[in-house]
């Protein structure tokens, strides 16, 4: 079975909406479209490029699937972000919508209605599949602990407006750090997380010794 991993960019406050640019995702008038490019620097760069080694699929929502359609497809495999152009245009593509998406980029698929038993078809079909942005489709994977591992990117700034990555309704769920977090000259923090069995637990920081109880 294929591991599922979602690469995601958030403020200290969890916010995930828009980070890439001002006309990525304005839903509910949000302002701060494109906060994410004054704190992305070559460490970062270097952090995400190394998370995508080793992929062998794509899972998409609509909304980051038109603007990567709109984009990769025209850039020089020996320019500047050649290994990931490479990268995005060579491996499946696999889109969640529920409209009628164009899927002329090569290699794109569209998921059937039926979103937890198509993915967990995907992890049949590939080893290793990285969820890119799409915080709906990233919300509904966590909410299904249809994924193994996330990274997280947490930038410092705090927007107070906008989706976040764990919405109301979020899926109780227990997670284990895989590395040491690794920090970039931004005060970008990288976590790497995976998913950990059991749902979380509680207890009495009164009573030493005492500090978990149910749900371990």
């Amino acid at each position: 079975m294929g591991l599922i991993t979602i690469e995601t960019f958030a403020t200290l406050d969890l916010v995930g909406q828009a980070p890439g640019g001002p006309e990525e995702d304005e839903e509910g008038g949000f302002p701060f479209g494109g906060w994410q490019a004054p704190l992305f620097d070559e460490v970062a760069g270097a952090q995400v490029g190394a998370a995508y080694e080793g992929t062998d699929a794509l899972l998409l929502g609509r909304r980051t699937y038109d603007i990567f359609a709109g984009f990769w497809p025209h850039q020089d495999a020996g320019g500047e972000d050649g290994d990931i152009a490479t990268l995005f245009n060579t491996s499946p593509k696999y889109v969640a919508s529920r409209g009628t998406p164009d899927l002329s980029w090569a290699g794109s698929t569209q998921l059937g209605a039926d979103l937890p038993a198509a993915v967990r078809e995907i992890r049949e079909r590939h080893e290793d599949i990285k969820v890119v942005g799409s915080l709906d489709l990233v919300q509904t994977l966590l909410r299904e602990k249809l994924f193994d591992r996330l990274d997280l990117w947490l930038h410092p700034v705090v927007l107070g407006v906008g989706k976040k990555v764990f919405a109301d309704g979020a899926v109780p769920t227990n997670l284990q750090l895989l590395e040491p977090a690794a920090t970039s000259p931004s005060g970008t923090v990288h976590l790497r997380y995976g998913l950990a069995e059991g749902t979380p637990g509680t207890g009495d920081m009164s009573r030493p010794g005492r500090g978990v109880q149910a749900g371990d």
